[in-house]
């Protein structure tokens, strides 16, 4: 069963009362439990896909769904995280991490149980009672995404999440990345303009035209993971020796390429 499905998607922007195509006829399916990566030129429609996953946007044309159904809105199905960490600055990591379990109204027990597991899951232990403003940025990106995790979400929705870290910090968030989804699987649409991020975290690759955005092509990166014998759970720098990885970054690279000099004549 697809966990996100884009069946046909199209979105119009209305601007000085003309009409502006972003998205036209998308179609992706996502299954459940699967990686997926998208990628694509600027402009081209990615984080429109994912605010239409999440209930922000409603598709002018097709259908988006969610488990089999239309998107009705935000839901406690799906959790968000940004680029920007967006905590709240007055609020310790261990309330950052409680603000959604408390507006479900669970239980104080249940949700201090709920929280320590997160907390530990992301080696955030020792921080519970820090603010936002003590912490490095990857550690509150850490934070931010113990904060979607602690909701159970069935779909996990990342909009760039490590594009503001240093190059050192957003290496050791991916490897993090890896080992979260290893221990905790969710279902995750991740939008990247790093195409060897792409490809070192997903299980699939979606590339996008131009806007209007399109799904140009998808690669299976997980198929050609099993054919090439790679250790999904291998370092960043150790995936990068590897001549089929490269092989794919190139490929990728290429596709968008072309997009981007075939979108300037």
């Amino acid at each position: 069963m697809s966990a996100i499905e884009f069946d046909n998607v199209g979105r119009l922007f209305e601007r000085d009362g003309r009409s502006f195509p972003a998205l036209d006829g998308v179609d992706l399916t996502v299954a459940d439990k699967e990686f997926v990566a998208l990628v694509g030129p600027s402009g081209c429609g990615k984080t429109t896909c994912l605010r239409m996953a999440a209930g922000f946007e409603a598709p002018s044309s097709g259908r988006v769904l969610v488990g089999g159904a239309p998107v009705p809105g935000p839901g406690p199905d799906r959790a968000v995280v940004f680029q920007q960490f967006a905590l709240f600055p007055w609020k310790t990591v261990a309330d950052n991490v409680a603000f959604g379990l408390r507006n479900k109204g669970m239980a104080a027990p249940e949700r201090r149980d709920r929280i320590a597991a997160i907390i530990k899951l992301m080696g955030l232990d020792g921080y519970e009672t820090a603010f936002p403003h003590q912490l490095s940025g990857g550690m509150q990106q850490r934070v931010a995404i113990a904060r979607a995790y602690v909701l159970d979400p069935q779909v996990l929705l990342m909009d760039e999440p490590f594009g503001a870290l240093d190059a050192q910090t957003r290496v050791v968030m991916q490897e993090e990345l890896v080992r979260i989804a290893r221990i905790n699987p969710r279902t995750v649409l991740f939008i990247t303009h790093a195409v060897e991020e792409a490809v070192y975290l997903a299980d699939r690759v979606a590339v996008m035209t131009q806007r209007p955005g399109r799904i140009k092509e998808v690669l299976d990166v997980r198929a050609i993971r099993a054919a090439e014998n790679w250790d999904r759970h291998a370092r960043v720098e150790d995936v990068m020796d590897l001549e089929s990885f490269v092989h794919l970054r190139t490929h990728i690279w290429r596709s968008l390429r072309e997009e981007k000099v075939g979108g300037e004549r």
